[in-house]
């Protein structure tokens, strides 16, 4: 087993510290005192019993009878959508927070994409007292308007953010930038395995609960471990937080699947290591990873269906296991997954996320030629509550009723 990161960050040759001389103090901060709270047991005892009893850990994983039999192969669906707030987001927020108050800080600002981290942030905010702040793209705010509500009823101030593509990446760009003037008394809780050291390793730790959970119930219900895995990829926490429990095992296949958009052949998709052209290494939000940009190395604007996933660059731990040949990346268009989504539900009566059902579709693929004896696991990383609006607009045009998927 590789051990990752190395003292500065880095997974091979990605990862690092590329930031502003500002905040080097907050990161080093930031860093002692994560590698110092993961061995202290007080954080750690209170960390699993807020998971546990505030969070609703541990989460099933539920045998999917109905698409097991439509298949004919066994098919489970780890279960991170029935976590408060709807997500696996609340993990890695409620370890962060804990953080943030070892460190002494006062206030808590995120950047948000499908809403459910900036939906997460403001919960562990009001609960622990914390002034929060969310950064979030216009357009993401237009397509995601019930989690905006639902994160100013927790008492957090939700800021539009009208540059670029009016997405997350923009949403991280103004969180940096408040981040670099307010670092005394301010926390940045960044929501994924992105941005400078340690974050990418400090996030992948908090989410790895999902994997340790998932090892334990797959041995459990199947005395075996699964033949694969498969998990969406935006800038990848709920993938490699079910990845990390299953690397030293060759036996099972790890899939992370990205936004496909309109086709990767329309340049309308979020496929950083799908576009042979266009993904390529390069320094975005302070860490060195596969990022989608032009021959000038621009970056270029993204599309898809499931605003989580619609961003440019990708976790670098992400980047080092696909170079390295451990997990494989594919991608899924937006029609795919819509139809994902809809098969899912109308089986099993389990409304995902859209960015779940990008994992969904591939998986789906997978079990059509899988011999009937193998396993495949989902990481069903969020419920579709928050994109019923988004749904219903484009699925039913607010008007026909949806003919059966299955």
């Amino acid at each position: 087993m590789i051990h990752l990161p190395d003292e500065h960050g880095r997974f091979g040759a990605f990862g690092g510290a590329f930031v502003p001389e500002t905040l080097i103090y907050a990161l080093e901060e930031l860093k002692q005192s994560f590698y110092s709270a993961k061995e202290d047991p007080s954080f750690c005892n209170t960390l699993d019993s807020m998971l546990r009893h505030f969070a609703g850990r541990p989460t099933p994983l539920t045998c999917c009878e109905n698409l097991s039999h439509k298949f004919d192969c066994k098919i489970y669906l780890k279960r991170e959508d029935l976590l408060h707030t709807g997500a696996h987001k609340i993990n890695n927020a409620i370890g962060q927070a804990l953080l943030a108050k070892r460190m002494g800080k006062t206030r808590l600002i995120a950047e948000t994409g499908a809403g459910q981290h900036g939906v997460a942030v403001a919960t562990v905010g009001a609960k622990l007292g914390f002034e929060t702040e969310i950064y979030m793209g216009s357009k993401d705010i237009e397509r995601q308007r019930l989690n905006v509500f639902r994160m100013e009823l927790m008492g957090a101030n939700v800021h539009s953010v009208n540059s670029g593509s009016k997405t997350l990446k923009d949403a991280i760009n103004e969180a940096l930038r408040d981040w670099t003037a307010s670092v005394e008394n301010t926390h940045y809780l960044l929501g994924s395995v992105l941005g400078p050291h340690p974050y990418p390793d400090m996030v992948a730790h908090f989410q790895s609960v999902i994997g340790r959970e998932a090892r334990e119930q797959i041995l459990e219900a199947e005395e075996r471990l699964p033949n694969m895995i498969v998990a969406c990829v935006g800038g990848g926490s709920n993938a490699i937080g079910i990845f990390r429990s299953f690397l030293s095992d060759a036996e099972v296949r790890l899939i992370g699947v990205e936004a496909g958009g309109s086709g990767i052949e329309t340049g309308k998709h979020a496929a950083r290591f799908g576009d042979l052209k266009s993904g390529r290494p390069g320094v975005l939000h302070g860490t060195y990873s596969y990022v989608l940009q032009d021959p000038f190395g621009q970056i270029i604007e993204t599309h898809s269906v499931a605003a989580g996933l619609d961003y440019p660059a990708v976790g670098p731990e992400h980047a080092f296991w696909r170079d390295f040949g451990r997990i494989e990346f594919t991608s899924v268009r937006d029609d795919e997954a819509l139809e994902a989504l809809r098969f899912l539900s109308q089986t099993e009566g389990i409304l995902p996320a859209l960015e779940s059902a990008h994992a969904l579709s591939h998986a789906f693929r997978l079990a059509e030629t899988a011999d009937r004896h193998e396993i495949i696991v989902i990481n069903l990383s969020g419920r579709g509550d928050k994109d019923i609006f988004e749904l219903e607009r484009i699925l039913r045009g607010g008007h026909e009723p949806l003919r059966p998927a299955v």
